[in-house]
C-alpha cells in the first residue's frame, strides 16, 4: 500500500531510540522527510544517519521554549511540519499512594505540556495547508491504568483527553489527531520495567518476563517495527478518516474493546 506521505515533513520527538526511533524508521521507509530529535544532538545525528533523507535536531522537552523553537527551525529550513509524532520518556514506577503532588507535576511537565506546546506550534501551518497528522505515542495505561505506574497513567490520560478534544476541532481542516498505545514492546523501557519488577518481587528477570509473556494472548512481546508500521499508517494519507482514536498495539493484552 502506498501510504501517500512521500516528501511529507515528519518530526518525531524522542526518536533516538525505542519506539520513537521505530516510528521514525517506518516513516522514512515510506519516503517522508524525517526530523529525528532528542536531548542529545549527537545521538540524534547518529540515528538520522541511518535513515534516508533524515535530519537531526536537538529537542529538550524540559525546556518550555524548545518545542516551538524546533518547529519554527524545521519550517524555516525544510518546510512546515506535516506529520508530528509526540513522544517522551515515562516517569519512574510508583504507586498512587506513594506519588507526591510534585511527582505528578513532573510527569505532566514531561508527558503532557511539551506535547501540547509542539502541537500548538505545528497547528497553524497544518491548518493553512489543509493537511496534517498528529500522533501521540502513549501507553495502554490510558485505557487500563497500569499498577505501579501512577504518574504515567495520570499524565498520559491528560494528553489523551486533550487529543480527543482537539481531534473534533481540527478534523474539518484535514488534520487528524490520534494516539498509538503500546503494550509490551521489546524496548529498553520495557526491559527496565521488567528489571524493576524483578527486584521489587525478589524474582529473577527471566521469571518476570515469562509471566509477562504468558499474560499476552500473542504470547510474546511486540517488535518495535510492528509498532512503527501501525504509526506510519495512522500518519498516512490512507488514514484520513481516522481521528480521535486510541489504537492499541499490544498483542491483545488489554482485555477491553
Amino acid at each position: 500500500m502506498d501510504l501517500g506521505i512521500e516528501g511529507r515533513i515528519a518530526l518525531v520527538a524522542a526518536s533516538t531510540g525505542g519506539l520513537g526511533l521505530a516510528v521514525a524508521t517506518a516513516l522514512a521507509a515510506e519516503g517522508a522527510r524525517v526530523v529525528v530529535t532528542g536531548r542529545s544532538l549527537e545521538k540524534a545525528r547518529q540515528a538520522a544517519a541511518d535513515l534516508p533523507g533524515a535530519v537531526a535536531r536537538e529537542l529538550d522537552v524540559d525546556d518550555p521554549d524548545a518545542p516551538g523553537r524546533v518547529i519554527d527551525e524545521v519550517a524555516a529550513t525544510l518546510g512546515p511540519v506535516d506529520i508530528l509524532v509526540t513522544n517522551g520518556p515515562g516517569p519512574a514506577p510508583s504507586t498512587a499512594r506513594a506519588t507526591s503532588a510534585e511527582a505528578f507535576e513532573a510527569a505532566a511537565a514531561r508527558l503532557f505540556l511539551p506535547q501540547q506546546r509542539m502541537i500548538a506550534a505545528a497547528l497553524p501551518a497544518m491548518t493553512a495547508g489543509g493537511w496534517g497528522r498528529i500522533l501521540a505515542v502513549g501507553s495502554s495505561g490510558v485505557v487500563a491504568p497500569l499498577p505501579g505506574l501512577a504518574a504515567s497513567n495520570v499524565a498520559r490520560a491528560a494528553l489523551a483527553a486533550y487529543l480527543k478534544t482537539l481531534a473534533g476541532e481540527v478534523a474539518a481542516d484535514g488534520i487528524t489527531a490520534n494516539l498509538l498505545l503500546p503494550g509490551r514492546i521489546a524496548t529498553d523501557r520495557t526491559a527496565s520495567l521488567d528489571a524493576a519488577a524483578a527486584t521489587r518481587r525478589g524474582l529473577d528477570l527471566e521469571t518476570v518476563q515469562e509471566e509477562s509473556r504468558s499474560s499476552i494472548p500473542a504470547r510474546r512481546y511486540g517488535r518495535p517495527d510492528e509498532f512503527g508500521a501501525a504509526a506510519a499508517f495512522l500518519c498516512s494519507e490512507r488514514a484520513s478518516y481516522i481521528t480521535g482514536v486510541a489504537l492499541r498495539c499490544d498483542g491483545g493484552l488489554v482485555p477491553v474493546l
